[in-house]
């Protein structure tokens, strides 16, 4: 489907069905949104505006890495667009000419779309004559506030670990964690490689139109630094939990460890003796005592709890407090 808005000269901002009805009117700029275009749209980019064929190309065969390349009369950029129940990065594409600008996506329904339509007919008719540009601002930042949602989501999960206690921590609250991680990672490399776009647009010499309204995109690079705090801080979160998992569950194998080192060591005494005593060689005296059996067994008691008062008075046991 291919959705186009246009601004007259008589300062109207019109529905246009086709690009062949649009080549009638008599328009100041138009914006020209191609969603999940057919093969017969997609040939419009060829034939109609006939944008370089590696441009096409990039729209065409998803997912490519933020960016924006210059070509003769018009720039082409490559955005990322996320929502919050799914963050894996959709491909956005604007194709900005001096008195236009065309919006390329593949998935269908993008709400950053609708959102900086609505906007557009809305704000007051002195942002119309920005033109092109402004409607860039208004689709960078929509598709920048979405992922503001995806984020605040992240973020009451790990509020759940707030109410847990550190010792119940299991294998799967931690694969969760994992999860989170896994999600935070992906919103970084898209916050990131955004972030780096934003910084070249306002840097570059070659956007010189955009230069001129740089407060706008100053705004959208200011939220995708705060995005990136926000995401860095909750990375910091989920390694607190995931050491302090490892350092608990180290406490408690040590724990273990040394309660059955204790339980061995006083029962290797004891094991002696009741190995010597097993051995039944005929001529071992104490076999033929009358009351040899009951003297072993309180040795051998003696001797554990002589062993046992001994780890006491050396603090073995002052962990399980």
């Amino acid at each position: 489907m291919i959705r186009i808005t246009a601004l007259t000269k008589g300062e109207k901002l019109i529905n246009v069905e086709s690009l062949e009805e649009l080549s009638e009117l008599d328009y100041k700029w138009y914006w020209a949104d191609f969603e999940a275009p057919t093969e017969d749209e997609v040939r419009y980019l060829y034939d109609y505006f006939k944008f370089h064929h590696l441009a096409i190309e990039d729209c065409l065969h998803l997912l490519q890495r933020p960016k924006v390349d210059f070509y003769d009369g018009y720039n082409f950029f490559v955005l990322h667009a996320v929502c919050e129940t799914d963050i894996t990065p959709r491909e956005v594409n604007l194709f900005i000419g001096e008195n236009y600008i065309v919006s390329f996506h593949q998935d269908e329904s993008l709400p950053e779309f609708y959102e900086a339509r609505d906007e557009l007919y809305a704000s007051d008719t002195e942002f119309w004559d920005q033109g092109n540009v402004y409607i860039a601002y208004l689709i960078m930042d929509k598709i920048v506030d979405a992922y503001f949602p995806a984020i605040f989501k992240i973020e009451d999960d790990l509020k759940e670990y707030d109410d847990i206690d550190k010792g119940s921590l299991n294998k799967e609250r931690i694969e969760m964690l994992f999860d989170i991680r896994g999600e935070l990672l992906k919103l970084r490399r898209v916050v990131g490689t955004m972030r780096d776009l934003i910084y070249r647009v306002l840097n570059s010499s070659h956007l010189k139109h955009f230069l001129h309204n740089e407060v706008y995109f100053i705004d959208i690079y200011d939220h995708l630094l705060r995005l990136s705090e926000i995401i860095e801080a909750n990375r910091e979160i989920t390694s607190d939990i995931r050491d302090s998992f490892i350092s608990i569950n180290s406490n408690r194998m040590n724990s273990v460890m040394t309660l059955l080192t204790i339980i061995t060591t006083i029962f290797i005494p004891i094991t002696f003796i009741a190995g010597v005593y097993g051995m039944n060689f005929k001529y071992m005296p104490e076999l033929n005592h009358p009351y040899a059996y009951f003297y072993t067994i309180f040795a051998m008691f003696v001797v554990g709890f002589l062993m046992y008062l001994w780890f006491k008075r050396k603090g073995w046991f002052d962990m399980y407090k």
